[in-house]
């Protein structure tokens, strides 16, 4: 089976990498900016008919929430043109995609886990160029499969566990937003779900929810931080009115994975479990 996985160097992309390459009945080709501009059509038609892929994951994403607000151009040409360029390509060839979305295209007004059919409504620049670039791709592509998911770690880039184990080298205490609610998602975990999916023989296009399993506020996320990876640090919970943003963030996004879970089978492993499988990666890593 030949993969193409573009934005390769980012968290779910290098975690992808690494389940990929275990898999012998998986030929991956990994793209970033320098070797494919997904925003250049022409650049996609050429690179997706010379190598003729069975399946493209695209985790390729401007994912910058704040600075979208100030960048929507950038951002629009990434999270949705791209994405018209990908599926236009893949219908074209005769590929399938997978691409991933974010719990940014809700409200964050609810109170109940998010379904895949509740309605859309982003609050940011973010969240609305990723719901238009979903819009767009399934008007290209009505067989493509979108997992929009949250939250997300991993031990590669930058992301929030390693940003609070980097802040716990110099300050004894710390402030974190207690009212936003949500759940931290290992990429490891959404790798080995692509992986599932991919590997399953059995494609059921349409629109799913993948996150870990369990709720927990950033605070929360924070102290489990600090605690597995035995650091000492005091962490005061604050609200979102405390520490403003350019962006809105979604006060709740708990996302329901009901519908996974059916369709191909997923144990989804609980958010303090794998946080502690990634902590001591990155032990071991150092």
């Amino acid at each position: 089976m030949k993969i193409l996985v573009t934005g390769s160097k980012g968290q779910l992309g290098s975690s992808l990498r690494r389940v990929f390459d275990n898999d012998p009945a998986i030929d991956a080709t990994y793209t970033d900016h320098a070797t494919l501009d997904i925003t250049d059509r022409d650049a996609v038609y050429r690179f997706l008919g010379d190598n003729k892929f069975d399946i493209v994951v695209n985790c390729a994403a401007y994912t910058a929430v704040d600075k979208a607000e100030s960048d929507e151009i950038l951002a629009s040409a990434l999270n949705t043109g791209a994405v018209g360029n990908l599926a236009e390509a893949a219908v074209k060839n005769g590929t399938r995609v997978i691409h991933i979305s974010t719990d940014y295209v809700f409200s964050g007004q609810g109170c109940r886990p998010y379904e895949e059919n509740d309605e859309p409504y982003p609050q940011s620049i973010y969240g609305r160029t990723k719901l238009e670039g979903e819009a767009l791709l399934t008007s290209f592509c009505q067989n493509a499969l979108i997992i929009r998911t949250a939250w997300l770690y991993s031990e590669f880039g930058g992301n929030f566990v390693k940003t609070m184990l980097r802040l716990a080298e110099t300050r004894p205490e710390i402030n974190v937003v207690a009212d936003q609610i949500g759940t931290p998602t290992y990429a490891g975990d959404l790798a080995e779900a692509i992986h599932r999916i991919v590997s399953s023989g059995e494609w059921k296009p349409g629109i799913y929810h993948f996150t870990d399993e369990g709720v927990a506020s950033w605070y929360d996320f924070t102290k489990a931080i600090f605690e597995i990876a035995g650091r000492d640090v005091k962490v005061n919970p604050i609200k979102t009115s405390e520490y403003p943003t350019q962006a809105n963030r979604p006060l709740y996004s708990v996302l329901s994975k009901k519908k996974i879970k059916k369709a191909f089978g997923l144990e989804i492993p609980y958010w303090r479990d794998s946080l502690k499988t990634c902590i001591s990666q990155l032990k071991q890593e150092n």
